[in-house]
């Protein structure tokens, strides 16, 4: 009996998954257990197992389609077992033999006429075009630099950029506005209905460089990161303080942590960066109102300290959460944000704790790339971010006149504006520095 293999729900905001690679082929022989495809959703990866054994019937969808969730995706059953009850929509196979028959006969009409050839490298010299056919070539949406001209001299003419319209490919009304607007063209791969190049398949094109480059879609979560970035950005008035922290104290914590691991007394690695994170769950009790959301005409003030971690991965920026931080040891804080950066890198990280509303407050580290300053982006709604950065030698006053180099660590804070003033900001940076100058453990 024919089952049908379903597109999984991972989380209760899913709707739709990106099928990454198919594993098996239509026709395959399938065991329980066995490895169908790969997907993905906004932020993490999954592969599907086959329920039972079977011969892989049919494949509804493609490697790179966007899928509903509890969508049949395909057909696991028995040679010759019909799949149609199956399809998605109740769509049936279109016969292509029955068509043909009762597709009316139309008589073909030579081509006679030439059509304009398209460059696709650098014109030589400058591009000679009449004003009617610039004209025209902004009104079509038609790069008239690779278009060769027929008339003398090689002058484009009109004749020419209506050749070169049907010739290039057809423009969504969205593209062609775009291509007007901003110069840009067609590339050779369109995704739009009928063949039509779509507004994200257009292209600058240089006639210095020709064709020296190469077009690749965005990923579905470089998608997601632009937007959310550019949101951010937007919808908030964003600011950075700077400050930077005495680290020798943690460091000799840090140093302290790493012997006892050595010799066995402890069995977590307690990193610099769980120590700061440590300390901003400190600071973030003493100032509940950075522990908050920023929701337009009211704020949502949280009683928990639930800490996100921005973390690299191969596949762009994540930010889990850590719910109820406040509650954790240092070394249980350490160990979450082990396992959370784990997951996130492995790409089975539990899709609801990188919804930007998991997290109450956000820790950004780039000191392990060496970097000295920088300005991190709100993750919104929260209302603020901490940017960490490397430790650096620099002066300080130790005392009776007596000035040394001393380990500093940067601190960025970027807050909202709109949520929090400059003075209670500084103050709450502030305290975060004293916390790691000062910290206990």
């Amino acid at each position: 009996m024919a089952i049908p293999v379903i597109m999984p729900r991972q989380g209760q905001s899913v709707e739709t998954c990106i099928i990454g690679e198919w594993y098996k082929q239509v026709g395959d022989q399938v065991k329980a257990g066995d490895l169908l495809f790969s997907y993905e959703t906004d932020k993490a990866s999954f592969e599907e197992e086959a329920k039972e054994d079977g011969e892989l019937l049919a494949v509804f969808f493609e490697e790179g389609d966007e899928v509903p969730v509890l969508i049949n995706v395909a057909v696991l059953g028995q040679r010759g077992e019909s799949v149609d009850e199956f399809r998605p929509g109740g769509e049936q196979p279109v016969d292509a033999a029955a068509e043909a028959e009762t597709a009316p006969e139309v008589e073909a009409i030579p081509d006679t006429e030439e059509k304009p050839v398209v460059l696709s490298g650098q014109p030589e010299g400058n591009v000679k075009i009449s004003p009617r056919a610039k004209v025209m070539a902004e009104k079509l949406g038609v790069p008239y630099e690779q278009v060769q001209g027929s008339g003398p001299y090689g002058r484009i003419i009109a004749q020419d950029i209506e050749g070169a319209a049907e010739a290039l490919p057809k423009l969504t009304p969205l593209a062609q506005e775009k291509a007007k607007a901003e110069g840009l063209t067609p590339a050779a791969e369109t995704t739009g209905l009928g063949g039509r190049a779509a507004a994200e398949n257009l292209i600058s094109y240089n006639p210095v460089y020709g064709d020296d480059f190469e077009v690749k879609k965005l990923t579905n979560i470089r998608k997601l990161i632009a937007k959310a970035m550019h949101q951010s950005l937007q919808n908030s008035a964003q600011l950075t303080h700077h400050m930077s922290a005495d680290a020798r104290q943690i460091m000799a914590l840090r140093k302290s942590f790493k012997k006892k691991l050595e010799a066995g007394e402890v069995s977590q690695n307690i990193t610099i960066n769980d120590m700061v994170c440590f300390a901003v769950i400190q600071a973030l009790k003493k100032f509940p109102q950075v522990n908050t959301h920023f929701i337009g005409d009211s704020m949502r003030w949280f009683k928990k300290v639930h800490l996100g971690l921005a973390v690299d991965t191969e596949r762009g920026l994540m930010v889990p959460a850590i719910k109820n931080a406040d509650d954790l040891s240092i070394e249980g804080l350490s160990s979450q944000l082990a396992t959370v950066a784990g997951q996130c890198r492995k790409g089975n990280v539990d899709p609801e704790l990188l919804k930007p509303e998991a997290a109450s407050f956000t820790v950004s580290n780039l000191g392990n790339y060496g970097v000295e300053l920088f300005t991190p982006v709100i993750n919104l709604p929260q209302t603020a971010i901490l940017g960490v950065c490397t430790i650096v030698p620099r002066p300080k006053d130790l005392g009776d006149g007596v000035y040394g180099f001393v380990p500093m660590m940067g601190l960025s804070l970027t807050y909202d504006h709109q949520a929090l003033d400059g003075g209670e900001a500084t103050l709450f940076l502030k305290e975060i520095k004293e916390q790691i100058e000062n910290l206990t453990l």
